[in-house]
């Protein structure tokens, strides 16, 4: 697995931890924006590269959503710290992957074995909302952040999986891609994965059809036309997404908004239209219509871009 990310150049040539950070033994991956952004896979590209072929005897994960209460961090948490590292490394590591999971009492718990067995063991704790993790844990941890993945990052890897796997990607199938992924790996290479089974070439098209996501030229073909003034057109174009595509009101609000952000109109519009949006979803996440609720908005559209 390491020699096949440094291959295709996901990590950076630099080193990215320090595991003998002064007064700070472990240290934290903190996700800045959100999911799937390589911390586990740093982490365990850190321990192969520190214990070689002793990695399996070094090196724990845990997945701190599914073991998350006080007694794992007691028993197998505490049993795998106390016992001394076998190998030219001084100590072990631990992962606690999503550790923002883990209850408040067993973070404490987790305070006291940090403290205690720090010379025989580093904990890294990845998570996705940092304000999840206590204080007094914070304190004792190095904090490193990692960015969701650029869309160059993200395009260069689909191109290689592509090739790699012998894919027909058209240039609209590449820019869903990444539109849809917004920065996340997995989503990129996981629909990639999905739409090469619905036709030789993977398209646009095919790629808003395995995810089931409202097509952004529909959005947008939809808004254009309530700005225009022709509601009953854009209607017709909504009744076709929520009736005939089985879209719902809450996939089709959350385009409109994106789409907004990127039309060419006026910021006093954007700013009218923005908040018409954000209370139409509000009322639809109460359980409003979400046909009458978009066509109330597509009114106020039509209303409001008339001179």
């Amino acid at each position: 697995m390491y020699e096949r990310i440094t291959q295709i150049n996901m990590l950076p040539p630099e080193p990215v931890f320090d595991v003998e950070i002064p007064n700070g033994h472990q240290f934290v991956a903190n996700g800045f924006v959100s999911h799937n952004t390589g911390k586990t896979t740093a982490a365990l590209c850190l321990a192969h590269d520190l214990f070689g072929d002793a990695y399996s005897k070094s090196f724990l994960e845990l997945n701190a959503s599914d073991a998350r209460g006080i007694d794992v961090i007691r028993t197998i948490v505490k049993e795998f710290a106390r016992m001394a590292a076998i190998g030219t490394v001084p100590f072990k590591i631990l992962v606690l992957d999503e550790s923002d999971s883990l209850t408040s009492d067993a973070q404490h718990a987790l305070r006291r074995t940090m403290e205690r067995y720090t010379a025989t063991c580093r904990f890294i704790l990845s998570c996705n909302y940092s304000n999840k993790i206590i204080e007094p844990i914070h304190s004792r941890c190095g904090m490193f952040r990692f960015k969701r993945y650029s869309a160059e990052e993200i395009g260069g890897y689909v191109d290689f999986v592509a090739e790699k796997e012998k894919v027909s990607l058209s240039p609209d199938g590449r820019a869903a891609l990444l539109e849809i992924s917004e920065g996340d790996m997995r989503s990129a290479v996981n629909t990639l994965q999905a739409a090469s089974i619905v036709g030789q070439q993977i398209t646009a098209d095919s790629v808003y059809a395995v995810v089931g996501k409202v097509r952004s030229k529909d959005v947008q073909e939809m808004l254009e036309l309530a700005m225009n003034g022709k509601f009953m057109d854009a209607r017709k174009k909504l009744r076709t997404l929520i009736v005939e595509e089985g879209f719902a009101g809450s996939d089709i609000i959350k385009q409109v908004h994106s789409e907004l952000l990127r039309m060419n109109i006026p910021e006093p519009l954007k700013l009218k239209i923005s908040e018409t949006a954000g209370e139409v979803d509000f009322r639809m996440s109460q359980g409003a219509n979400d046909e009458i609720q978009m066509s109330a908005l597509l009114a106020k559209l039509a209303v409001k871009s008339t001179p």
